[in-house]
């Protein structure tokens, strides 16, 4: 009955376009024989599917919205069980206290140096590392993984498996995996794919202002942030993805960038303000859902003034030598 009047809403296709047309006939004459089966029209069957599909998405619907009104269930949600209980795995002090050493180190060694020359890290060399190479080893292995760990707090990959599908009884099921982990470098590139920053970098007017420095649309050549933060992931994801660099590579790439262009602080700021983006990947305990990330970007902002000039393909670039001598 329930299944008749679901039927009734959406419309049977079969019988509301063959109910009408079927005219009855002789008992006797033309009668269709027992064994014979009907010819199926390509359209109604289509329209069945199709029906089906709706349906199944209408069921679905209903569960979890009366999971999330019942049990506190929603698509997206991982239950706090999922996670430790330990409030050592939640505390970010330590987090953030390593980020503030790091960060007050590169601006130790940012202020005694010459600006001009790039930092590039001679590892063929077995002499003391200078000032220059110092630090450019420094942001990367330092600042950029302490920047990681924060970033990493709270942060998870929800599976769209469970939301469509388990999240309706997700919180009555006794077993629960573990939720999957995210690189910080993956939430960045989400941003590049919901910004559509493929598209934006890829187009003719783009290319254009940004090889000859042409204004577009006849204004003056400003690049927004969003604008250098696109570009920035665009060009990290060309450089290292014929490589097949992990994402602490590409992670450790943009950080290099985002210091030279003096820009890392805001970029780090458009992150933070997508909330589309940061409320599905983070859970309500962490450092990103309690603080909004302003206390890391006010210490961040100790050394935007500094200029550097660090080397952004510093791990692909003897590779690049390599298939250049070929």
């Amino acid at each position: 009955m329930f299944i008749n009047f679901i039927q009734d809403e959406v419309g049977n296709p079969l019988l509301s376009d063959g109910a009408h047309s079927q005219q009855p006939q002789a008992s006797g004459t033309n009668a269709r024989a027992p064994g014979v089966k009907k010819k199926v029209d390509p359209e109604q069957a289509q329209k069945m599917r199709d029906t089906g599909l709706q349906l199944i998405q209408k069921a679905l619907a209903v569960l979890q919205i009366f999971a999330a009104s019942q049990f506190g269930c929603a698509p997206g949600h991982v239950p706090q069980s999922m996670w430790p209980q330990e409030s050592t795995g939640r505390d970010y002090g330590p987090l953030l206290q390593r980020l503030e050493a790091a960060v007050e180190k590169v601006r130790v060694l940012g202020s005694c140096r010459q600006p001009s020359l790039e930092h590039v890290v001679n590892y063929t060399s077995n002499a003391a590392l200078g000032p220059r190479d110092e630090l450019t080893t420094f942001v990367r292995k330092e600042l950029a993984f302490a920047l990681k760990d924060l970033l990493s707090h709270g942060l998870f990959s929800p599976s769209q498996t469970v939301s469509l599908v388990l999240a309706p009884i997700s919180c009555l099921l006794p077993y629960r995996p573990s939720p999957q982990t995210m690189h910080p470098w993956e939430l960045f590139v989400k941003y590049y794919q919901s910004k559509n920053g493929k598209a934006f970098v890829e187009s003719p007017a783009r290319q254009l202002s940004q090889s000859f420095s042409l204004p577009v649309g006849g204004g003056p050549v400003t690049v927004t942030p969003k604008q250098s933060l696109l570009w920035a992931i665009h060009t990290v994801l060309k450089e290292h993805g014929r490589y097949k660099r992990g994402p602490d590579t590409e992670f450790k790439a943009l950080v290099c960038m985002a210091l030279n262009e003096q820009r890392l602080v805001s970029w780090l700021n458009l992150l933070c303000k997508s909330g589309t983006l940061i409320h599905p990947h983070y859970q309500s305990w962490s450092y990103m859902a309690q603080t909004g990330f302003e206390g890391a970007l006010r210490i961040l902002g100790r050394i935007s003034h500094l200029k550097f000039n660090l080397p952004v393909d510093l791990a692909v670039r003897q590779l690049k030598n390599i298939k250049d001598a070929f």
